[in-house]
């Protein structure tokens, strides 16, 4: 079988446009690592006081008391706890401020 210059030509490119559309349509990585959440399980146990950015700019404070794949529940001294979807949360940060730990049936604060 022969081919002429024109559907040798017409012939590779359809392998190179089928090779790159073969590329583009692999699935991306998914976005899971595992990082957050033990990330999450760290900030829990070690019941470390966090601020909370939601989407809308409000900022709350609190301890991670528990979490799971779609909400956390942020517990506050004072105040309502508050369960918070993690599609509000824009950000997470360690507050520095007191650290709680369990001993028992007292609790013991700490100053970082």
């Amino acid at each position: 079988m022969q081919f002429s210059g024109q559907q040798l030509s017409h012939s590779i490119g359809r392998t190179i446009l089928h090779m790159l559309l073969k590329k583009r349509h692999k699935s991306p990585p998914s976005g899971e690592t595992g990082q957050e959440a033990l990330y999450l399980k760290s900030l829990s146990e070690r019941q470390v006081q966090v601020t909370v950015k939601l989407r809308d700019g409000e900022a709350v404070t609190g301890w991670i008391e528990y979490f799971d794949d779609m909400m956390l529940r942020l517990t506050r001294e004072g105040k309502p706890n508050l369960f918070i979807y993690k599609t509000q949360i824009r950000t997470i940060t360690e507050s520095g401020g007191m650290e709680r730990r369990r001993s028992g049936n007292r609790e013991e604060s700490m100053i970082r």
